[in-house]
Parts: structure tokens; C-alpha cells; sequence
């Protein structure tokens, strides 16, 4: 998005060249049709279906804001900005989001709407969409409104988000292509009006004009057309034959209380008016513009005169007598009854002339925060976030942005507080990094889940534990069973543990019930996940990478890296566009992984299946011609993929940092490396800083995720120091201690909160809090990387000492996956989405399930044995 499109993935791995790395498992056996076997044969167990989706009927428009204290937001340049980042910026979410998009919808307008309503519903804001007529006003059709309001129709049921719809705001002013055109805009606002009523509750209405002080503005800067014949007959409401100050500014173009649900006011600081002539239309004749005649305008950059803004809704600053003195507030919000949203901002314009930035803009937004009091039905105020050229600064760029510095932001996050404004979640939050994050491990834990969670992380711990301790009984007793040759250059234990890893991959992207799923969904899920990946990549990548500097020099190592990065991000963009051309395919859907849909809870705990996101929403455009630059650069920037894919960007940018990082690490700065990675890692679970824009940003934040990755370089660079460290008699009772005390800390933990609280150290709800706190995947909390730490030296010692019968009953299936791991993460996108178009599929059927992941891992493993595509997909 520019909305940042959050998406998920459970991992992948990398895997270095290496020169002379033979396959130790190059075997002809019945591997396969063994693997059949198992998979018929436990599909005839019992297992449960897992419960449907729920579905909530708590679908009530939101409530207002209390009197006084309306909804704020900005109005965004949405090309260079975005909801996440100014939310950041301001250290809170507004409460709603304006968007400008043209109408009737065309195909671009529809990315862009759906985009601005993604970013709003992530915040739970309300999306205020000011629809600007393309069309002469006479041309818009009810087909017109009725594609609309099916628009919106769906993105409310998708998204859940309320609608403010502004049509053809400003329609008073002479700097629109629809302005001053009373019958035609009526009779478009009704018909729109119409549409949207009867389509959806969720979006209402806004009549909003421009405020009427210098009404008719027929000496306006950037009038569009000075010489037009205006509709005399409704706009002279005088009776002077002339659009003068004398005419009403807002009746003519009032479209009845019927149509209207909201009423808004455009009104900025320009500063102070220093009078223009000529100001009146001949209706005949027409007029001329500001930038034609010999008036003065405005005095820019200047801190406005107190109580301006009061004086502008009491009509009181430069206003007409035209509608008998009575202010729109009074005539319109109050005389109806409805709520009033105000469009305003402060011109400053980037230069060493007038008052200080500061004070212009403080100065306006107080006035109009402290006035809500006196206003209540003021229930909406946009703030105009925007940099842009303006006709009345003599088209010099003006900066209407209040969170342009921290100073200014600072200064409006204190004023919002102090003065009530509503900001925070209006409607239902889409809270799409936890979406990701239960993507990414398959399920989505509820807040009365969170005990049988940490169960699972507390068992896993336990059995760790206990095939530690079976280890080091069969090191002693057992010692032809060892892994037979520690100084081989390409580690088997490696490519096994790896293929255990990509084996729980594949199949928790494959969502379909079986055995298969349980045990990768809660076993290793729980206890590890995309984060080995990244560890036991950077152990590979360091173990080769200076026996490979000295073959072949340390420049050319580091050339053929960049040379391997870059193979990595070739296919990675390629992957990207073949998934959205197999889905223009009549006979594929590709939604199974083109799109992403947010799995959250309801009140009791039961799954529900709401939103859904579109990771390719601006992919069409990349065959237009010429296609624009923003859609250009997601499709670069991989920000547009299939979700199951989106970790492909880490490895892509890990990779071309790997030469810089090994460039310390050969000169012993190894400390120095993880002193940085730890600052950064720190630094990130502070801030939450995303440095890049790709999808996998928002499920595998690059400053976070690097953590693993140079440890797991150190660790492969220093191999064998480390592993003298631990066998020696001081490692190994380390070990011992971590092991067993950690996971017998945990067991305590368990039977405390299992059996009561009273003989245990551990206060009430610390089982709940530290799986709050210390368990989280996509920030790698504290108990992520001691379970990291924990499945290595645990892996290690098993693999090492009980080798021979782990390598003879599944050495040859995992094996081989683990060596091309990379591989095999690439091709699976494929059978996923094959899985996804399989007529008639049952996916909550164990039989169906079981038989589907037996053949799609057998087929995998075919594919890897056969070497199919290995010149051209990086293993």
C-alpha cells in the first residue's frame, strides 16, 4: 500500500554454492512409495474438523463523537505519504483519513480508493472519500452512483470501515470544473445521494461548500473559467441581474435535507485579505480571475487575527449580507440537525519572509480546536497534510502540513489532548501485523487460547529436554551411532535439521487438515519457526564463505555473493509476476495467495474470517502504457507478491549484505558485528522502525530479523571453536543447565498455573503475561531466541550422538530437501496454488488433507532428486 501491505509467510532458507559438495543421499530407494504408505495409513486415524468461521452481526454504523470533542485527520498526499507513516510521525492514530478520487471510478480510481481504505481501516479510521467530477456534471449517470456505491457496499463488508462521501466539494468556488452550476450539481448530488442510501447504511452524505467570505469569487485566483454564463436564474438570488457579494453563497446549491446527512465547510488561512475589485460575474459576460486584475490579495505567512476562525462561522470576516446575516453553522448544521465537518489548514510557504511556521499554524489549529465547544455539532475536522502549489501564493509551494517537523508535531499532539479532540479507532481496528503474524504460524490465538499456547511451548521444552538428556545417554553408551565426520565441509546435520524445517513450511502454507498440519502447526510453530531458517542460513553461508575468500580471493567472494543476490532477486520478481499471470488465467484463481485475509476472534474466542487484501492491487497497472512509476517501484521494491512468498525479500536484502558483514567478521571484528545487530535489534522493539517498504517488512522487520542472521554467520565462522566449547566438560554442563533449567522452569510455570499458584515463586497471571510479553514471533521476543538457542544446542547434541538411526529413517527425505531448501521454499508457491484450485476440495477433511500433503511433499522431493530447474532457481 502505500499502505505499507502487510502479508505473511512462515520462512525460508538460503543456501550457499560450494565447490565439490557431493549428495551423500543419492539413493534410488522407495522412499516415496513408502511416504504414501504412512500418509493412507494415518489418514484412517480420527481427527477433528476444525471449527467454522464465526460470523459477528455487530455491523451498526459508529456513534458520533461527543459534543466538542470531534474526529480529526489528515488530508494526505497519498503518492509520497501514508496512514502508517503519519501515524508514526504524530505518535498516534487519527480518526479519520480524507482522500480526493475522481468520479465516475475508472480503474485506477478504484486501486487508489481501495488503497486509502486499506490504510484507514488498519487504524480504524473513518475514510473520508471527496469524489471530484471528471465528467461535465449533465454526464454523470445513476450507473455512475450505483458503481460507487457497489464500491463501497464491498469495501465495507471487506473492510468494515464508515464512509464520509464529499461530492464535488467546494461546488460554490470558481476553481472547479463543476463549480457554480447549481441545477446540474443538485441534481448529480441527489443522484449519488440516492445510490449511496440505498446501497449502505456505512456511508453518509457530506454537502460542503466553500466558507463565502469573497463570494462570488469572480476575482479568484485559479478561476477555471472567468468568462462562463452563470445560471442566472438560481444563482442572482438578489435579483440584480449580477452575481454580486449581495447573492446567497450556499442556498442555490443546497441539494434538500434528504439528501444531506452531513453538512462540511471548506475554510483555510491564507492570511489576511488586502481586497480585490472586479469581484462580481456579469451574468452574461462573465469575469476575470485574481492573477488578472490589480488587487493585492492575500498578506501570506502572517499568524492570523484573533477569533479569525469564529469570526468565519459567525460570518463575520469578509462575508456578504447576501443570506440575511445568518451563518451556515446556524442555518444549515443546526437549522437541520446535522453534523458538520470542517476542511480547513494554515498557509505557510517554505521561504524567510513572514511570521515563524510555528506560530501560523499553532495559532489556526488552537483557534479551531477551542471553538468546538461553542460548535457542537462540529463533529469532523480534516486537516490539509498536504505540499503543493497554490494559486493564491502566486502558484509558489505552500506547506499546509502540521507534522512537517517534530516541533510542530509535538506542538499538536499536545494541543490535541488539551483540547479533547477525538482521535484513536473509530470503527473495528484491522490489526493486520497480528493478521500476518497468525498467517504466518497458521492460527490466530485467542485471549482464551493463550493458556493451550504456551502449553505447547511448555511441552516442547519438555521433550527437548528430554531428548537432551537421551542425547548425551547415547553419546556415552551409543558412540557408533555419532555423526562420523566432524570436519566435513558441507555438514549433513545441517541439510537435515533444514529439511525439517522447510518440510513444516511447506506444509503449514498448504492449508488443509492432517497430521502433518497438527504437528507442524503446534510442535514446531510453537517452539520455532521462520527465525531457524534465518539462523541456520547465516550458519551455512558463514561456514563457506572464507574457506571460499581463500580459493578465490576476498573481492571475487564477495562478487559472486552480490552475483548470487542478485539470481535470488531476479527469481524472486519473476515468481511475483508469473503467480499474477497465472491468476489472469480463466481456469485459476490465484486468490489463495494473492490475497490475504485477516483472521482475528470474536467475543468468545471463535475464529473469524474477516478482511480481506489484496497484495496485488496495483499490478494491472504495470501494463499500462506507460506504466506508472509507483506501481513500477512496488513490483521492484517487492512490495506486491503472494504472501506465502513475501520472506524472499529478507533473504534478497541479507544477502546483499552478507559480503560487507563477513568483511569484519574475517578481521575478528565478530564483536563488533553483533554489538550493532543488537543495537539495531534493541533499537527496533523501541521504535518499530520498517526501513524498507517491501511486503516482508511488516511480518519480518529487517532490523529485527538480522539478529538471527549474524549470529548464525558468527556461529558458522567460528564453527569449531564453538564446538569444542561445547563438548568440553565446562560446555557441556553449560549446556546441561540451560537445558534442563530452562525447561524445567517452564514446567514449574505450567503445573503453577495448572494446579494453583501457592507453592510456586511465580505471581498469579504470570503465565498469560509472559506469553504476552516474551512469546511473540514477528518481534523475536525474549523467549523466541532462548527457544533459538535452546533448538540448537538441543539439535546438535541429538544429531550428533544419535545420528546414524535419525539418518537411516529420515535422512533420506530430509536430507536432500535441506540442501535445497531455497529451492524447494520457491517451487512450493506453485503447488499451494495448485492446492488452492483443486475442485471440491474439502480442506477441513483429514483423508483429503493427508493425501494431499503425502503427494505434493513426494512430488517436492522428486523434483529435487531430479534437479528440476536447479540452473535456474537458486537451491
Amino acid at each position: 500500500m502505500t499502505a505499507a501491505r502487510a502479508t505473511a509467510t512462515t520462512g525460508t532458507t538460503t543456501t550457499a554454492p560450494t565447490a565439490g559438495h557431493g549428495d551423500a543421499h543419492r539413493r534410488t530407494g522407495r522412499g516415496p512409495l513408502v511416504l504414501l504408505c504412512l500418509g493412507l495409513l494415518v489418514s484412517l486415524l480420527s481427527w477433528v474438523t476444525p471449527a467454522q468461521a464465526a460470523e459477528t452481526d455487530d455491523d451498526a454504523p459508529p456513534a458520533l463523537p461527543a459534543a466538542g470533542s470531534p474526529w480529526f485527520g489528515p488530508s494526505l498526499t497519498w503518492t509520497e505519504d501514508s496512514a502508517a507513516d503519519y501515524a508514526d510521525r504524530l505518535g498516534q492514530s487519527p480518526s479519520l483519513y480524507t482522500q480526493r478520487v475522481n468520479y465516475p471510478l475508472g480503474d485506477d480510481d478504484e486501486t487508489y480508493l481501495r488503497q486509502f481504505v486499506e490504510q484507514a481501516a488498519t487504524q480504524g479510521a473513518v475514510a473520508v472519500v471527496s469524489l471530484e467530477p471528471v465528467l461535465p456534471l449533465g454526464e454523470l449517470t445513476p450507473a455512475h452512483a450505483e458503481e460507487l456505491a457497489d464500491e463501497l457496499v464491498e469495501l465495507h463488508d471487506e473492510l468494515d470501515t464508515f464512509f464520509l462521501v464529499r461530492f464535488a466539494p467546494e461546488m460554490n468556488g470558481t476553481w472547479y470544473g463543476w463549480g457554480q452550476q447549481p441545477r446540474a450539481y443538485v441534481e448529480a448530488f441527489r443522484t449519488v445521494a440516492d445510490a449511496v442510501h440505498d446501497a449502505t447504511p456505512h456511508a453518509a452524505m457530506v454537502w460542503s461548500p466553500v466558507y463565502g467570505a469573497g463570494y462570488p469569487y469572480g476575482a479568484a485566483y485559479g478561476d477555471v473559467d472567468p468568462d462562463r454564463v452563470a445560471e442566472t436564474q438560481e444563482l442572482d438570488t438578489n435579483g440584480s441581474g449580477r452575481l454580486d457579494e449581495g447573492d446567497d453563497p450556499y442556498e442555490p446549491y443546497w441539494p434538500g435535507e434528504d439528501a444531506v446527512d452531513w453538512v462540511g465547510l471548506t475554510l483555510y488561512h491564507f492570511g489576511p485579505d488586502r481586497g480585490r475589485i472586479d469581484n462580481d460575474v456579469e451574468l452574461e459576460t462573465g469575469g476575470e480571475t485574481g492573477d488578472l486584475e490589480t488587487s493585492e490579495g492575500f498578506e501570506l505567512d502572517r499568524v492570523a487575527d484573533p477569533d479569525a476562525y469564529r469570526q468565519r462561522l459567525e460570518e463575520r470576516f469578509n462575508y456578504n449580507t447576501g443570506n440575511g446575516g445568518t451563518p451556515f453553522y446556524e442555518r444549515f448544521a443546526e437549522g437541520y440537525e446535522l453534523p458538520m465537518l470542517v476542511e480547513t489548514g494554515a498557509l505557510w510557504i517554505p521561504d524567510d519572509a513572514g511570521d515563524p511556521e510555528l506560530d501560523i499554524k499553532r495559532d489556526w489549529w488552537q483557534q479551531v480546536f477551542e471553538a468546538d465547544d461553542d460548535y457542537p455539532l462540529v463533529r469532523g475536522i480534516s486537516w490539509l497534510e498536504q505540499r503543493r502549489p497554490e494559486a493564491e501564493a502566486g502558484d509558489r509551494v505552500v506547506d499546509w502540513r502540521a507534522t512537517r517537523t517534530d516541533e510542530l508535531t509535538e506542538a499538536l499532539r499536545a494541543d490535541l489532548a488539551a483540547d479533547g479532540v477525538t482521535t484513536g479507532p473509530v470503527t473495528r481496528v484491522l490489526d493486520q501485523d497480528a493478521g500476518n503474524t497468525a498467517t504466518a504460524q497458521g492460527r490466530q490465538v485467542a485471549a482464551d487460547d493463550v493458556g493451550a499456547e504456551m502449553g505447547w511451548i511448555v511441552f516442547c521444552a519438555a521433550v527437548l529436554a528430554i531428548l537432551f538428556v537421551l542425547a548425551g545417554i547415547a553419546g556415552k553408551w551409543i558412540p557408533s551411532w555419532r555423526y562420523p565426520n566432524e570436519n566435513d565441509p558441507r555438514d549433513q546435520r545441517l541439510d537435515l535439521f533444514r529439511g525439517w524445517i522447510i518440510l513444516a513450511v511447506v506444509i503449514t502454507h498448504i492449508e488443509v487438515t492432517s497430521p502433518y498440519s497438527y504437528i507442524s502447526l503446534n510442535a514446531i510453530g510453537a517452539i520455532t519457526g521462520a527465525e531457524m531458517f534465518v539462523l541456520l542460513s547465516g550458519i551455512v553461508l558463514g561456514m563457506i564463505y572464507l574457506p571460499t575468500v581463500r580459493k578465490l580471493g576476498e573481492w571475487p567472494t564477495a562478487v559472486v555473493m552480490w552475483r548470487r543476490a542478485r539470481k535470488q532477486y531476479l527469481v524472486a520478481l519473476a515468481v511475483v509476476m508469473i503467480v499474477y499471470l497465472l491468476g489472469l488465467l480463466p481456469f485459476i484463481d490465484a486468490t489463495v495467495i494473492t490475497t490475504f485475509t485477516d483472521r482475528g476472534t470474536g467475543e468468545n474466542g471463535e475464529a473469524v474470517t474477516g478482511q480481506v487484501y489484496d497484495l496485488y492491487a496495483n499490478a494491472p497497472r504495470l501494463f499500462d502504457y506507460p506504466p506508472p512509476w509507483y506501481a513500477v517501484q512496488q513490483f521492484l521494491l517487492l512490495e506486491m507478491g503472494p504472501w506465502v512468498f513475501n520472506i524472499m525479500g529478507l533473504f534478497v536484502v541479507l544477502s546483499l549484505l552478507l559480503p560487507v558483514l563477513m568483511w569484519f567478521v574475517k578481521r575478528g571484528l565478530w564483536w563488533l558485528v553483533l554489538a550493532v545487530s543488537w543495537a539495531l535489534f534493541v533499537w527496533n522493539s523501541i521504535d518499530e522502525v520498517h526501513v524498507l517498504p517491501s511486503q516482508f517488512e511488516a511480518v519480518f522487520p529487517l532490523l529485527t530479523w538480522q539478529i538471527a542472521f549474524t549470529h548464525g554467520l558468527v556461529l558458522g565462522v567460528y564453527r569449531r571453536q564453538v564446538t569444542r566449547a561445547l563438548v568440553s566438560r565446562a560446555g557441556k554442563i553449560a549446556c546441561t543447565v540451560f537445558v534442563l533449567g530452562y525447561a524445567g522452569s517452564l514446567v514449574w510455570l505450567w503445573l503453577a498455573h495448572s494446579y494453583g499458584y501457592s507453592a510456586s515463586p511465580f505471581p498469579e497471571g504470570a503465565y498469560g503475561w509472559l506469553y504476552d510479553n516474551a512469546y511473540t514471533r514477528v518481534f523475536l521476543q525474549p523467549g523466541r531466541l532462548v527457544d533459538l538457542a535452546l533448538m540448537i544446542v538441543v539439535a546438535y547434541a541429538v544429531l550428533t550422538t544419535m545420528w546414524k538411526p535419525i539418518d537411516k529413517v529420515v535422512g533420506w527425505f530430509w536430507t536432500p530437501l535441506g540442501s535445497s531448501s531455497l529451492y524447494v521454499f520457491i517451487v512450493h508457491v506453485f503447488f499451494v496454488l495448485a492446492v488452492g484450485n483443486i475442485p471440491g476440495l474439502d480442506r477441513g477433511s483429514l483423508w483429503q488433507g493427508t493425501l494431499i500433503h503425502t503427494a505434493v511433499l513426494a512430488l517436492i522431493w522428486l523434483m529435487v532428486r531430479k534437479k528440476f530447474l536447479f540452473s535456474v532457481i537458486p537451491r
